[in-house]
């Protein structure tokens, strides 16, 4: 089996910050959200009873205990990513159970750790939200085809959890909702959207890779000495802003450039229809 790197693939980037803020501390981290285990399994993208199983065997912190309520934060939502990402990798638990022993017995838990939740945090601060179908078909003014829920559901902005909806993305749906109130066909939108998402994945393919080569190829194919890791979890937290801008000032060019085009466009067939009509006895 190849072995693929661990950091390979990360979340899409969200809203760009004016400044690149400070590397958050671990517990500032984890402080960030709040999940119960429900929650977590879901976000995670597994079950409750892998959540569980996988604190048994210690690949998962246990939760803060606040009454008999387990409370979970970023750093097991981090951990339990890295678990399904291993797996997805054809590694079995215990090897991965040896691979988080090696790094808790390291000389540098923290910095360690601090690396693993920079890479694998959430990229952006949406969550997701729960909705009923008949308040889905109200969200779009009661203009929700079946078809674009199947297409809506492809693309993964819809997710049949139970009698509701998960939506991945409730800042996304709301745009879109908005758009068909406006005229603009949802299943036209999502044939945009997944053109997008392909170029966009590609360029955060790259952009990664870039990350990759010139942070972390110098230690090659495994994790880098405890020593380096608080220095990289710092690096990551500084470019992730960084990033976002980047990405955000690319799509704000190119939506200026291709409205700017098409009303040009518009307005030189208008402005050639008027000579014409001025040419005219």
């Amino acid at each position: 089996m190849s072995k693929r790197r661990l950091f390979q693939r990360s979340r899409r980037p969200g809203m760009a910050e004016a400044d690149p803020p400070a590397p958050p501390r671990q517990d500032e981290a984890a402080q960030e959200a709040e999940y119960s285990i429900d929650e977590l399994a879901r976000a995670a993208n597994t079950t409750v009873r892998n959540v569980r199983a996988y604190q048994d065997r210690g690949l998962v912190p246990p939760p803060e205990r606040r009454g008999r309520v387990g409370v979970y934060g970023e750093t097991h939502l981090s951990r339990l990513r890295i678990i399904g990402q291993l797996l997805a990798r054809g590694y079995t638990l215990v090897s991965i159970a040896d691979l988080i022993g090696a790094w808790e017995n390291g000389s540098d838990l923290g910095g360690l750790l601090g690396l693993e939740s920079a890479v694998s945090s959430p990229w952006g601060d949406e969550k997701p939200a729960w909705l009923s179908l008949p308040a889905l078909v109200e969200m779009f003014g009661g203009s929700f085809h079946p078809s674009w829920l199947t297409r809506a559901t492809a693309l993964g902005l819809l997710e049949l959890d139970g009698v509701r909806f998960r939506v991945s993305s409730p800042r996304l749906l709301s745009a879109g909702a908005e758009l068909v109130k406006l005229g603009i066909p949802l299943d036209e939108m999502l044939d945009v959207l997944g053109s997008l998402r392909a170029n966009v994945e590609q360029a955060s393919d790259q952009m990664v890779r870039l990350i990759e080569r010139h942070l972390f190829e110098q230690y090659g194919k495994g994790l880098p000495p405890a020593s380096e890791a608080s220095r990289l979890g710092a690096t990551i937290w500084k470019l992730r802003p960084l990033v976002e801008m980047a990405v955000n000032a690319e799509v704000a060019r190119a939506m200026e450039r291709s409205a700017t085009q098409h009303l040009g466009d518009r307005l030189a067939h208008i402005l050639d229809q008027f000579e014409a009509s001025q040419r005219q006895p």
